[in-house]
């Protein structure tokens, strides 16, 4: 698997989540709690230490954060800090978590990643840098984990987030709330209007000159009679992505000549729940909110703070591998 992305999941429509994956190693030291409890099998022993505590964070919470620490930042081992101790139920191996993720290089202090991100509490697929931030503690706490770059994509950074070999992070992950399935409302006003071209062309998107709707909502163009996609099952499908500030298409799948696959679980949310329930064949369009996209703040990500509309048009599923 794909260290950086799961199962090819183009960047535009990835959501932090499919950075944070390791592929079938945890991709750091930390051993496993060796109690028999489900549990605690699932929780990380990690301790605070001098680095973690050093870490400054400001910021509302479930929103990007700064953090300000001494650079470079060299780390030996993970250190995790909870800098604000939730007072929800402590998370449990299985859980779903929704969480606000923040990534800074050790080595300016430069933000490289915030976004909302889906975590399952005791994923060994995920990098035990990033999973240490969950894993149980109490909904509401943010979390503050120094790792060094063994414990983050091998050691050899990550391109798409600028992240340069060898470089040690700062993590900081708000752990919002356990995720409750999300399903899209019926989209029947001021839908866009769709023209599709011929074999090879891409459709034609028209958006109505409205204010951008404020929930999730899809619309079904054309039902298909194959196979139903369920959750976390490996997809392909075409799509256009237009955003409604804009109006502007930021990606397609269209021009690349080829259909993309990935899982509903490593893209998204609002993208992945569209896809969820629906038949192979179907043509759709679904309006996506900030808050199930890239965020609500401008500045964390390109993407971030603009309501995006996609067009999807399903070609296969299958079981996620």
């Amino acid at each position: 698997m794909n260290r950086a992305l799961r199962r090819g999941a183009p960047f535009a429509l990835a959501t932090a989540a499919a950075l944070l994956l390791a592929g079938c190693a945890s991709g750091g030291s930390t051993e496993a709690s060796e109690t028999p409890d489900a549990t605690a099998a699932a929780c990380m022993e990690v301790e605070a230490g001098a680095l973690s505590d050093g870490v400054t964070v400001e910021g509302e919470f479930s929103e990007s954060p700064t953090a300000t620490f001494t650079t470079p930042l060299e780390a030996e081992e993970l250190q995790r800090t909870v800098a604000i101790e939730g007072d929800g139920d402590a998370t449990e191996a299985g859980q779903k978590i929704n969480a606000v993720v923040t990534l800074f290089s050790g080595a300016s202090g430069e933000q490289l990643l915030s976004q909302p991100a889906q975590l399952t509490v005791g994923d060994e697929s995920v990098f035990d840098a990033f999973r240490a931030g969950v894993d149980c503690v109490p909904l509401g706490s943010r979390t503050v984990t120094v790792a060094p770059a063994s414990a983050l994509y091998d050691g050899q950074g990550n391109e798409q987030i600028g992240l340069a070999a060898d470089e040690d992070v700062v993590i900081v992950v708000d752990v919002v709330e356990v995720q409750e399935p999300l399903k899209p409302g019926e989209w029947t006003e001021n839908v866009p209007e769709v023209e599709f071209g011929a074999e090879g062309e891409a459709p034609t998107v028209t958006l109505p000159k409205v204010d951008a709707p404020t929930e999730l909502q899809m619309k079904v163009l054309e039902e298909g009679d194959g196979d139903t996609v369920g959750e976390g099952d490996s997809v392909t499908v075409h799509y256009q992505g237009i955003s409604w500030d804009s109006g502007e298409v930021f990606d397609q799948s269209y021009t690349r000549g080829e259909a993309s696959t990935f899982t509903t679980d490593g893209v998204i949310q609002g993208f992945g729940a569209a896809l969820v329930g629906q038949k192979v064949g179907t043509k759709l369009i679904v309006v996506i909110p900030p808050e199930y996209a890239y965020g609500t703040d401008p500045a964390a990500h390109d993407l971030g703070g603009q309501t995006l509309v996609f067009l999807v048009e399903i070609q296969d599923t299958a079981p996620a591998a």
